[in-house]
This record gives structure tokens, sequence and C-alpha cells, in this order.
């Protein structure tokens, strides 16, 4: 396989598991530098991949510290592993946020079932929540969660692709340019 055929595989990866729950790379670390500049990493859910223009999708509540975070310093690194194929994806980029009310975020929205719809409809992420209130909880308000519901757009500058073997670890890097073409690709030591 050559490095060009790696990186599109790289990419299908991603885009099988924006579409499949169980795939190894759907749960992925979004790491980020918070406004204190402390690294701060947590997981999130791939909702969606376009390998043409390198962009992956991802949904918070705008509530949340890493909206903040992300609107005063946009770069991340997204960082996945898969199990199964012993595959390690990072890829380092920015982020563009789409708030509550834009076209991006109506239309994930609009995409999504009513029980993740609800995940938006709580109280503010972080917030000290009593245990005997969890049960006891009014219902949520499913438009309540639409104005809190943003969308991450993550547009990929760089891929380091490692694969774990039983001998002969592999390691590439791969760059992209501004329309999200592979302008460079290399191997390198793991």
């Amino acid at each position: 396989m050559d490095l060009t055929d790696i990186d599109a595989s790289a990419w299908a990866e991603l885009e099988t598991a924006a579409a499949d729950p169980q795939s190894g790379f759907r749960y992925v670390s979004l790491c980020s530098v918070d406004t204190e500049a402390k690294p701060q990493a947590r997981m999130v859910v791939l909702r969606a991949a376009d390998r043409s223009a390198r962009c992956l999708e991802f949904h918070t509540d705008t509530r949340s510290s890493k909206w903040l975070e992300l609107s005063v310093n946009p770069r991340v690194t997204i960082l996945g592993f898969s199990a199964e194929s012993r595959l390690q994806l990072r890829l380092q980029g920015a982020v563009e946020l789409h708030g509550p009310g834009s076209g991006g975020a109506n239309a994930a929205w609009g995409r999504l079932p009513a029980r993740t719809r609800m995940a938006y409809a709580g109280g503010p992420p972080g917030d000290e929540r009593a245990f005997e209130m969890i049960d006891a909880a009014e219902p949520a308000d499913e438009a309540e969660g639409k104005t809190r519901f943003g969308v991450l757009i993550f547009r990929a500058w760089t891929l380091d692709w490692f694969q774990l073997r039983q001998q002969d670890n592999r390691r590439a890097l791969f760059c992209y340019d501004e329309a999200g073409a592979l302008s460079s690709c290399r191997w390198v030591n793991p």
C-alpha cells in the first residue's frame, strides 16, 4: 500500500465511523487548550467526515467550557485509536463554531434523533446536580436544547497515521492545503 492509499484508507475509516456507532473511531478525543493555557482533552462523538474537504463534524452544548475554549483558541488535535485495527489517527487543525440558529446547527439538529436532542435540554454541563434530583427532574423541553446546540467543524491540516504491528510499526505524516488536497506525505520513524 502506498502513502496515497493509506491516506485514502484513513479517511474512509473516519467516514465509516461517522455512520457506524460500533466503529473504533466513532469516539475520539478532542484536545484543546483552556483559557488558562492548560491542556484539555475530552471524548466526542464523530458525527460526519468529509475526506475531500478534510473535515470532521462534532456536536456540543454551547454552555460548555469547551465552547468557550474553542471560541478563544480554535486550534485542536483529534486523537483516535481503533483497538481492532491497532491504528492510531492524530489530526491537527482548527475548528469553526456554528452556534444555535446557524444554518449548520439547524441542519445538524434536524438529523438528530429525539433521544440525542434531549441531551442538550438539561442543565449546563459541569454544574452540580443533586443525586436525588436525577430521577425527580422535570422532563426537559427539546426546544430548549436547540437553543444550546452547537456544531464544531474541524478542518485537518495534518494527519499523523500510526499502525501498531507485531514487528515493524509503521508511521506516516500527511499534510493538506487550504482546499483539503494532499500537499505532502512521507514515512517517518515510529
